[in-house]
């Protein structure tokens, strides 16, 4: 009798124990999530606006003016992505350390040399008056919201404060984060500088990062300062600070055919920019109306407006460029400051306090020059002489913002180039449709001019004779309008020919993934949105092709290696999540990334024009290893090999696409909590791009956004994102649209069937 006891009172205490998990949980789920239907009264609103959302949480937003409309629109970002928008405001300002503690200060005191805040507070300066009042609405929604005391997220709970009032430059700063984000040359030149101290030639360097076939000469020849050999840490550490800012990506498509290449008629437009992958999404999808302004597409948490989308009369997509607006110069100091045109220059000091919680505040003198700000003072290596930063993102008059709020609008190829006149950082691919059967392309922004000698490459002395001469003039800026192909593609290549007349860059994308869209558009007659489609989703991978000659030439020396090596000359290149071919070629070519690790001191080196030359010619990396290019090949298949195992597991499960809670990631539970994973195909390559990280596979990066457009008939348009519209945690949109997205399913582009609707009405 006993013993049945203990077991009922053990089986009570489980099902207490079951019950009170329960609900907690519902009670945390009812006291998280925000208000989604009924009325809110908020101060602030001249007339009532309403927030209505379908099944899927699309959100479409009314209101009786464009003042009214941002702020509705500042309340319902803030209702789903309260924590993502309090994240990136903190993150561009250097404040994380004051809610995560010292983990949080090397970031910190990096954004805080950077300056990004203060030059977000200088671009809300430069807008117009009209876009300020634009932006100081969607601030006040915000605001209102906040101070309606509405439920707050699981993240504010768990690191236990509130958010503090919104300002004009908290929207600002995440447009210059992102800018940051998309100007990747400076950390190709550190690359470069790291090398030059490692003892490497400018000529070697030219080999291990080639750079496009005719601008070859130009790096060679290019000035660059000589490091000291402690300076290859100053490089080092730079570097490993922007590779925890997830910067330094290169991968977006986007494409738009004319009509008579449609089958419907009209212009067709696709775009799917490729950015970190994040749990919530770095977007979120909305449709914005008021009268006389209709605009859809995905905007980001944190800022007004429609980013990438369409409105009734034009469809618009970006990509990131790649030119080159950043440049690093070494500094010669002296006594009293630095020498500059011969004279000796103090420095501009700023004094920055960081708070930490649970720790000291720390002081943070900041150096400027008349380049920018000394960043090699955020790394702590001693014998390094200055290194500053010029970059466009850094100057007065930033109006990118501006561009944004202005294309929304746009109802004709003059409005859309008129729009992207206010554009400055950093410079982006913008394709172009409209209902009269238009397209374009425009790539707007400030591009300086280097003296002849300075291609960008390096690290140049900051004496004064390396500056930049002006800009590249906007009508000289590369554009087209209705090119006799029918078709304009972007995805991060070089975008204009040899002998255009001024130097945008030497680092660009390669281009595979080009080159497989152009030949998709071209392999078809006539295309429509179901073939954009399978564009988006095609996951050939052309490296695979431009290795596979390699393979045929190799002689592994174990029976399995031998089998495979058969299997993959057989194989179709496609990339698929069920492919095993996949696994072993990506495996391979991991392995054949290693082959100059001893020379440049990285395990992984992501250059395949300088692998694949090596493999066929011969490189001094096999002569130091003590081996042929081609036995080093054979080699790595059979690394690969046993790097997978006994059974060759499907590409997909060795490659999941990883959703990362940027915060929520240190303790495993809390981390698998928060975060979303699902089996994924592609390469860095390949059209539907699958970048991973050689250590383990895992797919951080990748398509952030889709969006298909028919302007024959623009509410038959699509879009997806994944995970999922809310950042809730506890919401089930938290992460509804990953299978969807990872099938490559789409949703109408716009409100589906409006499932709950809040009315925001003037309070006092």
């Amino acid at each position: 009798m006993l013993w049945r006891g203990l077991r009922v009172l053990v089986a009570g205490l489980v099902l207490l124990a079951v019950l009170l998990a329960v609900g907690g949980y519902y009670y945390l789920k009812t006291t998280s999530l925000p208000r989604t239907s009924g009325r809110l009264l908020l101060s602030g609103l001249s007339a009532t606006a309403e927030v209505l959302r379908d099944e899927h949480d699309v959100i479409r937003v009314r209101a009786e003016s464009l003042a009214d409309l941002y702020f509705a629109q500042g309340v319902a970002h803030a209702q789903e992505r309260l924590w993502q928008m309090e994240f990136q405001r903190r993150l561009g300002a250097g404040r994380l350390a004051e809610v995560l503690g010292p983990e949080a200060l090397a970031t910190d005191r990096f954004m805080r040399t950077l300056g990004l805040y203060r030059a977000a507070e200088r671009a809300y300066r430069a807008l117009s008056p009209e876009a300020r009042d634009w932006v100081d609405a969607y601030v006040a929604g915000i605001n209102a919201y906040l101070g309606s005391k509405p439920p707050l997220p699981l993240e504010f709970r768990l690191l236990g404060f509130r958010p503090e009032p919104w300002k004009p430059a908290d929207v600002l700063v995440w447009a210059k984060v992102m800018s940051y984000e998309l100007s990747k040359n400076y950390k190709d030149e550190l690359r470069r500088y790291r090398l030059l101290a490692r003892g490497l030639t400018k000529e070697r360097i030219n080999q291990l990062m080639p750079p496009y076939p005719e601008d070859a000469p130009t790096v060679v020849r290019s000035v660059a300062a000589r490091p000291e050999p402690a300076e290859e840490g100053v490089a080092a550490g730079l570097l490993a600070l922007s590779r925890t800012l997830g910067a330094g990506l290169e991968a977006s498509n986007n494409w738009v055919v004319a009509p008579w290449r449609s089958k419907s008629g009209g212009a067709l437009l696709a775009n799917d920019p490729h950015l970190r992958l994040t749990a919530p999404s770095i977007w979120i999808l909305m449709e914005l109306e008021a009268p006389g302004f209709h605009a859809v597409g995905a905007s980001f948490p944190g800022v007004p407006g429609i980013v990438i989308g369409r409105n009734d009369r034009i469809a618009w997509g970006v990509t990131n460029m790649g030119a080159d607006v950043e440049d690093l110069y070494v500094l010669e100091e002296v006594a009293g400051g630095y020498r500059y045109k011969g004279e000796v220059r103090p420095y501009r000091v700023r004094q920055e306090v960081i708070r930490v919680k649970g720790g000291e505040a720390v002081k943070l003198s900041v150096r400027e020059s008349v380049y920018g700000p000394v960043i090699s003072d955020a790394v702590e290596v001693p014998g390094k002489r200055p290194l500053a930063l010029r970059w466009v993102s850094l100057d007065d008059g930033d109006t990118t913002l501006e561009a944004f709020l202005r294309l929304q609008t746009a109802a004709s190829w003059e409005a859309f180039v008129d729009a992207l006149r206010y554009y400055v950082a950093p410079s982006q691919n913008f394709v172009f449709a409209d209902r009269a059967g238009n397209i374009g392309y425009y790539a707007p922004g400030r591009i300086p001019i280097r003296k002849p000698g300075h291609s960008g490459a390096y690290p140049v002395p900051g004496t004064g004779e390396w500056d930049w001469q002006g800009w590249v003039p906007f009508e000289a800026l590369p554009h087209v309008k209705n090119p006799k192909e029918g078709y304009v593609v972007t995805a991060n290549h070089k975008p204009v020919p040899k002998d255009y007349p001024y130097l945008l860059g030497v680092d660009w994308a390669e281009p595979y993934r080009a080159r497989r869209i152009e030949a998709l558009i071209r392999g078809r007659e006539k295309h429509d949105l179901e073939s954009f489609a399978a564009i988006q989703m095609d996951e050939l991978s052309l490296l695979f092709f431009d290795f596979r000659p390699v393979l045929e030439k190799i002689q592994p020396k174990s029976e399995r290696a031998r089998t495979w090596r058969d299997r993959l000359l057989a194989w179709d290149g496609r990339t698929g999540a069920k492919s095993e071919e996949a696994s072993v070629f990506e495996a391979w070519y991991t392995e054949l990334t290693r082959l100059p690790e001893a020379e440049v001191g990285t395990r992984y080196w992501q250059e395949p024009r300088y692998l694949l030359k090596a493999l066929t010619r011969g490189d001094p990396a096999c002569t130091r290893r003590g081996v042929t290019c081609l036995d080093f090949a054979a080699q790595a298949l059979e690394a690969a090999l046993r790097r997978l195992g006994d059974e060759v597991p499907p590409w997909g499960q060795l490659h999941p696409a990883v959703f990362e809670h940027l915060v929520m990631s240190k303790d495993d539970r809390v981390r698998r909590f928060f975060e979303r994973r699902v089996a994924r195909g592609g390469d860095r390559y390949t059209v539907n791009v699958g970048i991973y990280r050689p250590a383990d596979f895992h797919m951080y990066w990748g398509p952030s956004y889709r969006q298909l457009v028919d302007l024959s008939a623009p509410e038959k348009s699509r879009f997806v994102h994944p995970p999922g519209q809310s950042g809730n945690v506890l919401s089930r949109h938290y992460g509804d649209l990953l299978l969807p997205w990872a099938r490559g399913e789409y949703l109408p582009m716009g409100l589906g069937r409006p499932k709950a609707r809040l009315v925001l009405e003037p309070g006092r």
